[in-house]
């Protein structure tokens, strides 16, 4: 059996993250991270060496994540990633929910096609029109049909999943799938400037950190945490896939615009760079705009000076006196 397990973290504490997955190393050593909060863990061997059933050995971990971290989490138990990760999102905090492999197409029947991997707003809202609107019905649709909607190979490969079959493994120390960063305010932060220059900070550190890494992200998830610990997250999806300091700040910009804030008593703010890949791999359009051309430029020297100097070696100007 496959246990994946969220733990709930508040996006400005996922620095716990490595140390839960070591608890539950403990038991496996095949575990892989779910950033910012979660973890897959393959049982098939624990079961065997402790001589438990997948249900007692998620009870361990859980237990040891409240005695050491004081964390409960939700807890799900499948034959595969795809179907624990699914079986997770509808446990409760504190609750596991097991899937066994009798129980799957009942399970996954009246399930809403966007919960399937793979499927995005825009795959689910085709499906939908032509009336497959559940993952009971995409399993059940001829395959033809399936096919000719959204192409062979996807067609195949989302039907599989609806039916739930994921042949994907769980990879111990996979890469992370997401980057995160966050400003703490010495003092319940009212200006709207210092909100800016937080957000400037956090693009550039992730833009760095990505660049350096041979990745670009998707995406970008911003939480606002207010004075009385309310939180607000809003994500958006880049224009296309980057790791350019300045793009990454445009998009950090517009969702705190969408905010609206007024006199808002922020404490933390935090920025999460979602859908990694390899740089390599992500198509980029062309630009006849010189400037664009010359920021890159830039901004590819003040990487390697940062690598020689460290990463306070150069900074935008309006950073420049910030700690």
């Amino acid at each position: 059996m496959i246990l994946c397990a969220r733990f709930h973290l508040p996006p400005m504490y996922e620095a716990a993250l490595p140390a839960l997955i070591a608890l539950a190393e403990g038991l496996t050593p095949v575990v892989q991270a779910l950033p910012p909060d979660g973890l897959l863990a393959d049982l098939a061997g624990a079961e065997k060496y402790f001589g438990q059933d997948a249900g007692q050995l998620a009870a361990v971990l859980r237990v040891r994540a409240l005695a050491h971290f004081g964390l409960d989490c939700a807890i799900g138990l499948a034959p595969n990633p795809m179907l624990a990760r699914m079986a997770a999102r509808d446990a409760g905090p504190g609750t596991t929910r097991t899937v066994l492999p009798d129980e799957v197409d009942l399970f996954l029947a009246a399930k809403p096609v966007r919960a399937l991997d793979g499927i995005g707003r825009s795959t689910a809202r085709t499906l939908c029109a032509y009336g497959l609107d559940t993952a009971g019905r995409l399993a059940d649709a001829p395959p033809g049909t399936v096919q000719r909607i959204l192409g062979a190979r996807p067609g195949r490969e989302l039907q599989e999943r609806a039916r739930g079959i994921d042949r994907t493994p769980v990879v111990p120390n996979a890469s992370a799938r997401s980057l995160a960063a966050e400003r703490s305010f010495p003092r319940d932060e009212l200006d709207p400037v210092r909100h800016r220059r937080a957000l400037l900070s956090l693009a550039e550190e992730l833009g760095v950190r990505l660049r350096g890494a041979g990745q670009v992200c998707r995406s970008l998830s911003l939480t606002v945490r207010y004075a009385d610990r309310s939180t607000t997250t809003r994500t958006r999806t880049l224009p296309e896939p980057s790791a350019h300091s300045p793009a990454l700040a445009d998009l950090a910009y517009a969702l705190h615009a969408a905010l609206g804030l007024q006199r808002a008593r922020v404490r933390d703010i935090s920025l999460r760079a979602e859908g990694l890949a390899p740089a390599e791999l992500a198509a980029h359009q062309l630009t006849f705009d010189p400037e664009d051309e010359r920021a890159r430029r830039i901004e590819a020297v003040a990487d390697r000076a940062r690598a020689r100097f460290g990463p306070r070696a150069i900074v935008p100007g309006t950073l420049s006196d910030a700690a």
